[in-house]
């Protein structure tokens, strides 16, 4: 779901764009909505026909920027499957997270407190520029922040500040004003952000709806 809301959004944005999977023609056959009730993924495709969809490798070969937008308890293996090679030297932008819902709402996380999944990334992956961002907002508004009314705001955090402004320059496209990005420092500062998240989820049950974020307000 999340995958499929950036890659339509940078294809229409005039961007080559690529979705990785394990099995194309296994991803092409379901016909069925998933675990998670999202829709099988041809009938988007029809609908987004200029977005390619290829294996991990291939994707991750195609891409001068990677996306993880995979399931959190599962990036490692499919960045595994994307192969090291096709992602030394590139901008990696994680906007995963690693979620338990084995118990229902709110998940549980998986990795917190002293480690993130985007510093794992980065510490499997060391010739890749892990940039953490998006995770802490619902895929609708990651690529249409309108759809929340009045001035809020969107993280960024990695060790690298080239890569950090190539994931500004997307943020901008996506119609994130500059003043709206807060960049909170180094790569081991994505825990933070990804402890926000049984905040949202509660958030989320408490207001009924995913169309929300924070807004930091402060004196001059």
């Amino acid at each position: 779901m999340v995958g499929r809301a950036v890659a339509a959004r940078l294809d229409e944005l005039g961007h080559e764009v690529a979705i990785g999977t394990r099995n194309p023609e296994q991803t092409l056959s379901r016909t069925e909505p998933d675990a998670m009730g999202t829709p099988a993924f041809t009938p988007w495709q029809r609908a987004n026909s200029g977005v390619e969809l290829l294996s991990y490798s291939e994707a991750g070969a195609h891409g001068e920027v990677v996306i993880n937008a995979t399931n959190g308890a599962n990036s490692l293996a499919a960045l595994e499957a994307t192969g090291g090679r096709n992602l030394a030297g590139k901008v990696l932008i994680d906007i995963a997270l690693a979620l338990d819902f084995s118990e229902g709402m709110p998940p549980k996380l998986l990795i917190a407190s002293d480690d993130s999944l985007a510093e794992q990334i980065q510490r499997t992956y060391p010739e890749a520029r892990v940039v953490k961002t998006l995770n802490t907002i619902f895929c609708d508004v990651m690529v249409n922040p309108s759809r929340v009314p009045g001035a809020h705001n969107v993280f960024v955090a990695g060790n690298d500040e080239s890569a950090k402004t190539t994931a500004k320059s997307i943020l901008n496209e996506f119609g994130w004003p500059s003043e709206a990005t807060l960049d909170l420092g180094g790569i081991e500062v994505a825990r933070s952000v990804e402890l926000y998240m049984p905040l949202y989820f509660t958030l989320h049950g408490v207001l009924g709806t995913f169309d929300f974020n924070i807004a930091m307000v402060r004196t001059s």
